[in-house]
Formats: C-alpha cells, sequence, structure tokens
C-alpha cells in the first residue's frame, strides 16, 4: 500500500474497504437505494429510520407498525442489493427507539449508529447478539466519556466505534445557536477531544475505539485532514443527497444544485434543536408567523413540542423527500450549495479517493522531511 493511500476502516471484526460512512438522512432521503449503492463500493451504507414509517399509506393510523414493517423491508431490500457494510441511524429522541433498535437487531443490521440524545441504554437490547455493532453519535469529549463509562459499568460493553459530529452538520444539531458558529466548538478541536476521551477505555479493555469524523466534510481533502488529526474514517451526508441512488426525489436534489451560499440557514426545529436547512418560502411563512396546519397522529419525537408548534417536521421533511418543496423543505449540511450537478455514488466515491490522494501528495511535497538521516552520512 502506497503512503498516499487510504487505510480501511475496522469497526470490531466488520471491515470497510474505504474509511467512509455515508450518514443517515431522514425522512426517507437514504434508503435501501443509496445505503446499497454505498456499500457497494466498499463503504458503510446507512439506512435512516426516522420516520421512515411515513413511506407506508397507513402511517397516520398505525405509526409504530408502519415504522417496524417499513425498516424491515427497507434493511431486507438492501440487504438483497448489496453484501457489503449496512448500518441503521436511529435517533434517541424518537418515541419508538426501542422498537426500532430491536427490529434492526432482529434483522442483523451490521451498525447502530445513534445520535439525538445520549444512548446510555442502548447495548440492552442487543440481548446477547453480537452481529450488531453500536456506534453512539456524540458532539463533545464529555459525551463520548459518559457513554462510554456507562457502557462498560452497566453493560460490559465499549462502544465498537464513535462519530463525532460538528456543527456544521444538516438536520438536527447537538449544539446550542450561540456555539454554532463558534471555533471552540469546531469539528477540528471535537476530533481530538473526542480521541483523548475514549483512550483510556481503549487501554483498560484492549479494544480499539475508531473515532469517526462527521459534520462539513465534503471532499477527499477534508477527509485527509481529519484523518490526520487522528480519525479512523469521516461520514459525509451532504455529498451523497445529489447521486442518482440516493431515494430523495429529483426536486429534493435540485433544492442543494440551486441553493446558494446565503440559502443554507438554521432554523429552530419543533423538537427543540437547531438544525440545518435551505431557506425557502416555506421556512420564510414559518418565520413570518405563518402556521402550517397538521394532526399528529403520533407524537414521534419525544422533545418535538407537537401542541404549540406551527408545523410538524416530520411531514415537512417527507413533503421535500416527495418533491413538494412547496409543504416542505430539505436539511442539508453547512456546503450544500457547492453542489453543482448529479453524478453516481461510484463517481462520487471515484472522486473523494482521488481528492485524497492529491491532498495527500501534495502534503508531502510541503513537508519531505529532512534533508539528510544518519543512514545517508558516510
Amino acid at each position: 500500500m502506497k503512503a498516499n493511500d487510504l487505510k480501511e476502516l475496522r469497526i470490531s471484526n466488520l471491515t470497510a474497504k474505504l474509511p467512509i460512512i455515508q450518514g443517515g438522512m431522514g425522512v426517507g432521503i437514504s434508503l435501501s437505494g443509496l445505503a446499497s449503492a454505498v456499500a457497494n463500493q466498499g463503504c458503510i451504507g446507512v439506512i435512516a429510520a426516522t420516520g421512515i414509517g411515513m413511506l407506508e399509506d397507513d402511517y397516520s393510523t398505525h405509526w409504530p407498525e408502519a415504522n417496524v414493517r417499513a425498516l424491515r423491508r427497507e434493511i431486507r431490500k438492501a440487504r438483497g442489493l448489496t453484501k457489503g457494510i449496512l448500518g441503521i441511524n436511529i435517533m434517541v429522541a424518537a418515541s419508538n427507539y426501542e422498537d426500532m433498535v430491536k427490529t434492526a437487531v432482529e434483522e442483523g443490521i451490521d451498525i447502530i449508529f445513534s445520535g439525538g440524545g445520549l444512548p446510555l441504554n442502548l447495548p440492552h437490547f442487543l440481548k446477547g447478539a453480537r452481529k450488531t455493532k453500536l456506534v453512539p453519535i456524540v458532539s463533545s469529549g464529555r459525551a463520548a466519556n459518559i457513554i462510554s463509562k456507562k457502557w462498560t459499568e452497566k453493560y460490559d460493553y465499549l462502544p465498537d466505534a464513535m462519530v463525532v459530529e460538528g456543527p456544521l452538520a444538516g438536520g438536527h444539531l447537538g449544539f446550542k445557536v450561540e456555539q454554532i458558529g463558534d471555533a471552540g466548538y469546531s469539528l477540528e478541536k471535537l476530533v481530538p477531544e473526542v480521541i483523548k476521551a475514549v483512550k483510556p477505555f481503549e487501554a483498560r479493555y484492549k479494544k480499539s475505539i475508531p473515532v469517526i469524523a462527521a459534520g462539513g466534510i465534503y471532499t477527499g481533502e477534508d477527509m485527509y485532514k481529519f484523518m490526520q488529526l487522528g480519525a479512523s474514517g469521516v461520514q459525509l451526508a451532504t455529498r451523497f443527497v445529489a447521486t442518482h441512488e440516493c431515494d430523495a426525489s429529483v426536486e429534493f436534489k435540485r433544492a442543494y444544485i440551486d441553493s446558494s451560499r446565503e440559502d443554507i440557514v438554521i432554523i429552530n426545529s419543533p423538537v427543540g434543536m437547531p438544525g440545518r436547512a435551505i431557506r425557502n418560502k416555506f421556512i420564510d411563512d414559518v418565520n413570518s408567523g405563518e402556521k402550517k396546519p397538521f394532526n399528529c397522529p403520533y407524537h414521534c419525537i419525544r422533545t418535538c413540542d407537537y401542541k404549540s408548534s406551527p408545523y410538524c417536521i416530520a411531514l415537512a421533511l417527507r413533503n421535500a423527500q416527495n418533491g413538494s418543496l412547496e409543504h416542505g423543505f430539505a436539511f442539508a449540511g453547512e456546503n450544500a450549495y457547492r453542489t453543482t450537478r448529479i453524478i453516481s455514488v461510484k463517481e462520487l466515491v471515484d472522486s473523494l479517493t482521488e481528492e485524497y490522494e492529491i491532498a495527500s501528495k501534495r502534503a508531502v511535497s510541503h513537508n519531505p522531511g529532512p534533508a539528510g538521516s544518519a543512514c545517508d552520512q558516510g
């Protein structure tokens, strides 16, 4: 292997040829189509469990059952399309969190990625099953420490990896509004912080906990930067939206392509967290005080203030996924405006690896090392 080649990503006994994880995107943006295509390129493909039941005709009357049914179907469909590594992203704040985790374990999913709160009891749902790996998503070294301590003390289980997501990510963010633009909370600061937090647990239990950098990573050059900071891999979501295999509508993908830097905004989500989205008329209407009437069939996010919310965020995201952006909006990362065209997943992955190698070679040429070594001296 050449010095500039990307290394494999090992998560417990799973090995991805490339250290790239496709981030989970709900509602319905990353399903079996995108996840399997990514897995087929030697990366890790991820299905988003959030609101997945809205794909079912009876979601408004049988929300819990519709979500479990849709999740099983998408996992099985993806399994039929790839022999690669597949994951599920499940929000802790989801009211049906337990059911979705149990379903994913029963279906033998390779990895559960869990954020949107601290997944303190996630190992409980394995019930002795060891096929499924557990990867928390955190936004600080403190959170990484709390989870690792809780899991080892109560379940004798160490996280199989850790995703650290910075404030430039799309969708719901694990930061206060004032922290989002604060350099003290940048991903460049968070990655070494989380690596430091997990080191004592790695040493004590003699197990590797790969740290995955996420949030605002867009190019192979970004990948190189964070892997030089000690990350074992990266997670990208926004970059995978404008691919042919992404499960969103063409209209959703066009929202990325047509956006400008000024269109990427922070919104106050009904679920009580700030979120990053592409500004459109729907968002402007809500910001001006307009209400979007809805009936809440099921309190799907525990933290959602659905009784006083001006709109249903799950419905808004589903509408956008389906191409009805006048009745919703697209979540997106800080770099979404850089999207210019729709390409294949293979073309994207090839581009990322090429960009990584260029960045690596450039770094080597700028830092060639000492002019002479002891071996050179006669």
